[in-house]
């Protein structure tokens, strides 16, 4: 008792020394204030961030490691705060130090947290993170953090970025190249940016040192469906393209046949043993009449029974599982997916190959001999002199249609010791068409009659992919959900639907509709408010920052009949809207013919996202189309 009661005492001592000096001084407090003056909403700015980077040869001479060194300065200019800091490594890096210091250089001691990754409570073997759990605990309060992060192999070695997620006031990237070692820094997104540079030769050694520095950036903003930073931010490529040990100049990623080199190396020390699918692949293919269906029931089946379960950003791993592994498991990431389906393929008799490729989310093409130019796995299938892109993440994907993140993407084909570069095709809008046509009668001031829709493309595979998600013993409200957008006042019954497995054939669902509270009267007039969707009304972008990208391109068309009641004559429709840019286009019009009203919209998101140059008048369009939505029909007793 004694002993713990002197350790208390001692422990008390300790933090009441290291809490000396760690308080902010007056000018901190005043910088907090006009930093949040500027920033508005952020809680925390990093004063100043240098990350020093350095390079040296591996041991034996087989490859060059990277060290990173980050050192930031963070202020709360908030009244109080809460973060979390946190770095991501794999088992081809290393985290040496990761640390929280107070002001005067004393040790902050938050607990830092190592873990697997996860997402959606799966695991994702090789990817790790480690965190810590920061509190300001006043306006002013600052702390001093360190990183020092090794990257065993340059090659997973492939970007630095300015922008962190909170404003910056200054960073500088300090990188000392031996002579030893070529590597390119490739610029992206400077332009617009006062980005100053510099180069000089090292005090020691034979090597020059780079200087990159960057003032008063804002934080990356918190928007969901922007592009990838490598379109928005300014950033640096680090190109490692060889280096010379002992006389001998080793080739890294000197061009793009490097790239493809390293990744076939990979692919070559696989343990496929693909007579693990055999009578898989007779069961799927025995009934089959055409080549295209054995293709489909390949292709399909290992849509609807792997699950993807891979981090896509990672860098965590290149090298496909084996084939059997990701079959017998029923899980795998994108690359044993898409080895699966080629050994599956393959063993029906066709041309299948693996086919690297960088989603959207990336800037970037194959003409760069970088990791960081791709992010994704396909299969490309060879047949009667098309190809054929597969990817079987992409759940409920019809055969020949792909997803709009790989869409006009450049593809790197395995070809045996060469490769084949091509571009995803394509699709226009319309290959997503979307149709919702209802026709209604009055009855007792509510609005009844039947609705129907029907879906394509990427807007049946989006519908398809969220239903068959959905527990079999919810499915039935989910339906009903979906159908009614959640308004209590519309009831559906008698739903017929098209079959709702099938990606091939558009989908279809029918039903008959009520909605109250949609019809008022008053003395001879009566007044009718067919706007029970709003389609398009929320998107609103005043206050964003970035481009908005939508899952897919849309075409969406909706066709609203209202008979008209006998003794009725129509004496006011609301005027029409037309809106036509290069990007998108909006019509909504109201007319008459004989004893009925026609209310059509049409919507058009020509190539899937509205630029953030085009707010404006995207904006317009919307306030307009809103003002659209709260008029009525005006009907007056004749």
């Amino acid at each position: 008792m004694k002993r713990f009661t002197l350790f208390l005492f001692a422990l008390t001592l300790q933090t009441v020394y290291a809490q000396k000096n760690i308080d902010p001084t007056p000018e901190d407090i005043a910088t907090a204030k006009k930093l949040r003056e500027k920033y508005g909403k952020d809680d925390v700015a990093i004063l100043e961030a240098t990350e020093t980077i350095t390079f040296e040869l591996a041991k034996k001479n087989e490859g060059v490691s990277v060290t990173k060194n980050v050192k930031e300065k963070l202020m709360n200019i908030g009244h109080r705060a809460d973060i979390q800091k946190a770095e991501f490594y794999d088992s081809e890096s290393e985290i040496q130090e990761f640390s929280m210091k107070f002001r005067n250089e004393k040790a902050a001691y938050f607990e830092v947290k190592d873990e697997f990754y996860k997402s959606d409570d799966l695991f994702y073997n090789d990817y790790r993170v480690k965190y810590m759990n920061v509190d300001f605990p006043v306006q002013g309060y600052t702390y001093n953090y360190e990183l020092n992060k090794k990257y065993n192999d340059i090659k997973y070695f492939t970007s630095l970025y300015f922008h962190d997620a909170y404003p910056t006031l200054k960073k500088e990237f300090v990188i000392t190249v031996p002579d030893w070692l070529e590597v390119e820094f490739k610029e992206f997104n400077f332009a617009g940016y006062a980005v100053r540079k510099s180069q000089k030769p090292a005090a020691k050694g034979k090597a020059t040192v780079y200087t990159f520095s960057l003032e008063n950036m804002d934080g990356f903003p918190k928007e969901d469906s922007s592009p990838g930073p490598s379109y928005l931010y300014p950033h640096i490529l680090v190109i490692a393209r060889s280096y010379t040990a002992e006389g001998k100049k080793n080739t890294l990623f000197s061009a793009t046949g490097d790239l493809y080199k390293w990744y076939k190396s990979l692919v070559d020390t696989m343990d496929e043993k693909p007579e693990a699918m055999k009578e898989k692949v007779k069961e799927l293919t025995a009934n089959a009449k055409t080549d295209e269906e054995k293709i489909k029931n390949i292709y399909y089946w290992v849509q609807d029974n792997i699950r993807y379960i891979a981090f896509e950003d990672g860098l965590a791993g290149f090298r496909p599982d084996a084939s059997q592994n990701v079959f017998q498991k029923r899980y795998g990431d994108c690359k044993g997916m898409a080895n699966l389906t080629r050994q599956m393929l393959k063993l029906a008799g066709y041309d299948a190959r693996l086919t690297w490729i960088g989603t959207k989310r990336i800037a970037y093409n194959y003409t760069i001999p970088s990791l960081g130019v791709d992010n994704h796995m396909i299969c490309t299938l060879f047949k009667d002199g098309k190809k054929y892109f597969l990817d079987g993440t992409e759940k409920y994907n019809s055969f020949g249609e792909y997803a709009e993140r790989i869409q006009g993407k450049e593809v790197m084909i395995e070809d045996g010791e060469k490769f084949i570069i091509e571009k995803v095709p394509v699709a226009a809008a319309s290959a997503n068409k979307e149709i919702y046509n209802a026709s209604f009668k009055i009855d007792n001031e509510a609005l009844t009659g039947k609705i129907s829709s029907s879906m394509k493309g990427e807007s049946r595979a989006y519908f398809l992919y969220g239903y068959n998600n959905t527990k079999n013993d919810k499915k039935e409200n989910a339906l009903q959900y979906y159908i009614s957008r959640g308004d209590k006042n519309f009831s559906v019954s008698n739903i017929v639907t098209s079959d709702l497995t099938n990606r091939d054939k558009t989908l279809t669902i029918e039903y008959n509709a009520g909605i109250r509270n949609r019809v008022s009267s008053f003395d001879n007039e009566m007044y009718i408010d067919l706007d029970y969707l709003e389609e398009f009304a929320g998107y609103d972008f005043k206050e964003r920052k970035t481009d908005y990208e939508f899952s897919f391109k849309k075409d969406y068309e909706s066709n609203i009949t209202l008979e008209i009641p006998a003794g009725y004559t129509v004496t006011r429709l609301p005027e029409p809207l037309t809106v036509s840019t290069d990007d998108y286009a909006i019509n909504v019009s109201y007319t008459k013919s004989g004893n009925t009203i026609l209310y059509k919209k049409h919507f058009i998101i020509k190539n899937g996202a509205i630029k953030k140059a085009d707010f404006t008048n995207w904006n317009a369009a919307i306030a307009g189309l809103k003002n659209l939505y709260s008029e009525t029909i005006t009907l007056t007793k004749q």
